[in-house]
């Protein structure tokens, strides 16, 4: 069920929630020519959290610095490629915890016609969730 997991980059944007956040980070992305291979968004109170997985975050984070976003961070993840059908999710939760893994969290992209989904996953011990997850390819 798991194709492959690895260490990745997420971004982190921490900025005021506004109508229109997304859409506004979502043109730049597009006018930088760069995918989102995840995305995660939302609001705590009058602050807005996004968190991206991109083919470039190097390159957009400067954009977004260079925009007046102050608060773009990057967060090692763990990004876990996965069959799209059930259980596939129940696997990675069940041998996580088994190995004393705690997820602090975590968001699926997929698509309804198949194929794989990406699970991106912060835990407390992201090497040791790969090894972990490793063994399932």
């Amino acid at each position: 069920m798991i194709k492959s997991v690895h260490l990745g980059e997420e971004i982190v944007i921490t900025t005021k929630n506004k109508i229109g956040l997304l859409a506004e980070v979502a043109m730049l992305l597009a006018s930088e020519g760069i995918n989102v291979e995840a995305a995660q968004g939302h609001e705590e109170g009058d602050t807005a959290k996004l968190m991206l997985v991109t083919n470039a975050n190097i390159r957009i984070i400067s954009e977004l610095r260079k925009r007046g976003y102050t608060s773009v961070e990057e967060t090692e993840v763990v990004v876990v490629d996965i069959e799209n059908k059930p259980g596939a999710i129940k696997v990675i939760a069940t041998e996580l915890g088994k190995n004393e893994i705690d997820i602090k969290y975590h968001y699926v992209t997929s698509c309804s016609c198949g194929g794989s989904s990406r699970m991106i996953l912060q835990t407390n011990d992201n090497e040791n969730a790969i090894a972990v997850l490793s063994n399932y390819i």
